[in-house]
């Protein structure tokens, strides 16, 4: 037989299938959004959280204050009083109201008027009483109601 007098050819060589490392660039960017997005899951749940346990600790204080107090009207007056101003700590310029001012501020903070021509009234002058009569159940039911508004206010200005 003849021998070949040209070069040898040999059969096309396919080339290795690709590695699984290093990923595509496309791989590349949907982890760092998953990464991403998990930090920003996180955060807001770490601020869900913060904002619970704060929301838990102020209706524990106005359940103190409302225990401690009882039994002794004027006290329980003075003590929700107290409790208002802290929780109202907030808006600087509220520390310094008084009497009608202040029920109108709590008023317009809690969405009606039941401290200025309610129960509320109560605060401006039982806490200076020695014998305080009102609804005590109506004042502390009030306060709950303005408390749970103030707490949600708060959380959708966070």
């Amino acid at each position: 037989m003849n021998a070949p007098s040209g070069p040898i050819l040999r059969d096309i060589h396919l080339p290795p299938p690709p590695g699984w490392w290093p990923p595509a660039p496309g791989w590349w960017m949907v982890a760092a959004m998953a990464i991403g997005l998990g930090i920003f899951a996180l955060y807001k749940l770490h601020k869900l959280r913060k904002r619970r346990r704060h929301e838990r600790a102020v209706l524990r204080e106005l359940d103190v204050c409302i225990e401690a107090n009882r039994h002794d009207s004027a006290g329980l007056a003075a003590a929700l009083s107290h409790f208002l101003r802290r929780l109202s700590l907030r808006d600087a310029h509220a520390a310094a109201f008084a009497g009608e001012r202040w029920l109108e501020y709590l008023d317009a903070r809690g969405g009606g008027e039941d401290f200025r021509h309610g129960i509320g009234r109560v605060l401006i002058d039982a806490p200076f009483r020695a014998r305080a009569d009102y609804d005590t159940d109506g004042l502390v039911a009030l306060v709950r109601r303005f408390t749970r508004n103030a707490l949600a206010a708060g959380a959708a200005h966070a």
